[in-house]
């Protein structure tokens, strides 16, 4: 199976990736971004991607979250795993903490260890490049005294120290992968399942609006797990739903209350329906 994710070697999405295959050989794709990585399923380049989703510190992957409604309507979640991440300072030999004049990583990076960096680097430059592993990269050729936000095989693999070690702001600092297969993809056997799907456009503006739409779910009594809305970029105040409920699409009560609910949203998609390991 060739499987896409976020590159260079290093990321802490290669890591989680290793983890879950627990040893299964896979021929690796790695990608310069999420988005490409994606867009090798759609393209048929690869059989599954492994894509962040949400993050225990930061919240939602806003950027997989935009893919997946504006660029991969034929690509479904068939399933998931969540990693614990540590994150590290990382420098060159002989830099000193005080000595430091930039800080690299991907966003989620400098996000997770905003207060770290906050008050043992005040004023030094934060830069967000596009993998962690890339920082580290980056670090190891930089004559100048930077570091980088990642991770230990980063850090081994590129040469460098760990300066400091577990530097994320919670030390529970957990994200969660999902799979992404070409839409029709059967998902693996399971026993607790979680549905994924996005809606948007519930008719007037008025108050009460998306309650009602989601007590087509309350009143059913399946539990919604998360909820959130993004920008559809179309015009202020507009947005899709993304929501995570607990049971499969199989389960005769999870359709009957999708079904409801297209009849008070406009646009309902299922983005998976997969089993929870």
């Amino acid at each position: 199976m060739r499987i896409a994710y976020l590159g260079p070697a290093g990321t802490f999405t290669e890591d989680a990736l290793n983890e879950a295959l627990g040893g299964a050989e896979f021929e690796p794709l790695r990608t310069e971004t999420v988005f490409d990585a994606i867009q090798a399923v759609i393209e048929g380049r690869a059989d599954r991607a492994l894509a962040p989703y949400e993050n225990s510190i930061e919240g939602s992957v806003r950027g997989t979250l935009d893919i997946l409604a504006f660029d991969a309507p034929n690509v479904a979640i068939v399933g998931e795993h969540d990693y614990p991440v540590r994150q590290h300072l990382i420098t060159r030999d002989g830099v000193e903490l005080d000595q430091i004049e930039a800080v690299l990583s991907h966003q989620q990076g400098l996000a997770q260890t905003a207060r770290f960096l906050r008050e043992n680097v005040p004023g030094v430059e934060l830069r967000s490049v596009s993998s962690t592993a890339a920082a580290v990269r980056m670090v190891s050729e930089s004559p100048r005294p930077w570091a980088a936000v990642g991770s230990r095989a980063a850090a081994s693999l590129y040469g460098c120290r760990i300066l400091r070690e577990g530097i994320q702001d919670e030390q529970n600092n957990v994200t969660r992968f999902v799979w992404l297969a070409p839409a029709g993809t059967e998902p693996p056997a399971g026993e607790k399942w979680k549905t994924s799907l996005l809606f948007y456009e519930l008719g007037d503006d008025r108050p009460g609006a998306l309650v009602d739409a989601l007590a087509e779910f309350s009143s059913r009594g399946i539990n919604l797990s998360r909820i959130e809305s993004r920008p559809q970029r179309s015009e202020l105040g507009r947005y899709f739903f993304f929501c995570d409920l607990d049971g499969s699409l199989a389960d005769e009560t999870v359709a009957d209350a999708i079904e409801a609910l297209r009849g008070k949203a406009e646009s309902v998609r299922i983005l998976g329906s997969y089993p929870v390991v």
